[in-house]
Formats: C-alpha cells, structure tokens, sequence
C-alpha cells in the first residue's frame, strides 16, 4: 500500500532516532477511542505496523460506530517499532475515523436525501476520503474529471450560448456517461430539467428558493434526481435536506472534518 509506505518515509519512522533508547524492550498496547466516533483507516493502520515490524490486531471495523473508551485495536511487539509506527496509524486512524464521523452526523440530519462527498479532498488521499465517507453512511459523487460529467457554472459561461450547451449536452449523453448539470437560477433549473442528465444540482438556493425549485422542476421532470449544493453545514443542513431534493453534496465532508481523539496507551 504506496500511501502507507509513502507515509512512514515522510515522518522518518524507518531511521527513528529516538525510538532506539527503549533498547530490546517489548511492548503491547491499545489504541483507545477517547470520544464517540465511526471508525475508519483500520487497513492503513494495519499495514503501518506490519512495514515497521510489529503485530496490528483489530478489535472494530471500519464503519463502526464506536463508544468513548472502546479497544479499537491491540499492538504488540518491540517496543521502538511499536513506537516508530504510532504516529503515522495515528494520523490515518484520527483523520478518516474524522471524515467518517462527520459524514455519519450529516447523514442523520439529511434524512431521508442522501449526503454524497466532493473532490474537495486532500491531495494524494481521495480514494482513502472518499472511501471514509462510505463508512460514515455517505455516497460517493465522481471519483474524479475522468469518471463523470458534471458541467458547472464556468462551463456554461465558457460556452456561452444555452442552445449550444443543449446540443453538447445531447451529444453526451449519446457516449452513455453520467452527466450533473448545475443551475444557479430557477430558469436554468427549468430549462436544464429537459436536459438528458442524470442529476440537476441546484447550487446556493436558499431553502425558500430551493422549495420554489423542487416544486417547479417536478412539473417539468418528474422523475431527475435533484441535489442542493452550496451553503452546505450542520446547522443548514436539515431546512436544506427538508425542502424535497434527493440528495445534498457537502465539500466540508472532506475539506473541513475535524480529527477524531485517538490515543494509542501502552499497557
């Protein structure tokens, strides 16, 4: 696993200068949760000691929801390797298990719309942030530019001609790639509502407007899935999730999930 190899070599844990005074000593300790939180980065942390030398054993799983004070894990073996890893299973355990507890709050605030993530993401780690947010009872929205169409505000002033969008559109959606398509105002909403797209984003409407939208657009397109974007936070998303929209994306899911408390205690 490159980015847990790449990881240690960051923090030096392969020419430690300090673990080395513990001499031949072994130990065994626990990785203790010190607040409620939904577990992820169990696989990272596992492979993290198995590259330092030392026995990972798993007490939760990734997903899991899990009580202050909950055994996470065990970790056993010489002491300077134990301690050589700690930071770097550390650092993955409390930043996903992060994303992931995050992702499992909004979850629960948006019911019944469904959250999904952003590529607002760390640089180097989407798939791992992308893969917390699953474990937080989130979606997933494209991986990336490769994997899906979403035309956004400066795609549309870059065109610059609606008809024009239309015809790109439909030539799309004959190569059978998922397209969003966002709106800014209930006129495009309506207009891009006979658009062929899988999904309509309705980005920065205030809840009253997002009402106003999902009413509308009902009329014209039943059936296409729509998602509020924009102004998106633990105190909003309720009223937003409430206005009728399937789903609502959040960037802060990645972008601005805080860590969770993790101590690794040795016995």
């Amino acid at each position: 696993m490159d980015v847990v190899r790449r990881a240690l070599r960051e923090d030096g844990a392969f020419r430690d200068l300090t673990s080395p005074i513990v001499g031949n000593a072994r130990a065994r300790a626990q990785f203790i949760a010190k607040q409620d939180l939904v577990l992820c980065g169990m696989e990272q942390a596992a492979e993290t000691f198995r590259l330092v030398g030392a026995r990972f054993i798993p007490r939760a799983r990734d997903g899991q929801k899990l009580r202050a004070g909950s055994t996470v894990a065990t970790v056993s073996g010489p002491a300077r390797r134990v301690l050589s890893g700690e930071r770097t299973a550390l650092n993955f355990l409390q930043q996903l298990s992060g994303v992931a507890t995050l992702t499992h709050r909004f979850a629960q605030l948006a019911r019944p719309a469904k959250v999904f993530d952003t590529r607002k993401t760390t640089p180097g780690l989407r798939a791992l942030e992308k893969h917390a947010v699953l474990c937080g009872g989130g979606h997933n929205h494209r991986m990336g530019l490769h994997d899906g169409v979403m035309i956004k505000d400066n795609h549309i002033a870059a065109i610059g001609d609606l008809e024009v969008l239309r015809e790109r559109v439909h030539e799309l959606a004959l190569k059978r790639v998922p397209i969003v398509i966002e709106a800014q105002t209930i006129g495009e909403a309506l207009l891009f509502a006979t658009f062929p797209v899988q999904v309509l984003m309705l980005d920065n409407f205030t809840p009253s407007l997002l009402r106003r939208a999902v009413g509308l657009v009902r009329r014209v397109n039943p059936a296409i899935p729509l998602e509020a974007s924009g102004g998106v936070n633990l105190k909003t998303i309720r009223k937003i999730a409430s206005t009728g929209v399937d789903r609502v994306s959040i960037g802060a899911l990645t972008h601005s999930a805080p860590a969770v408390d993790i101590s690794l205690e040795f016995e």
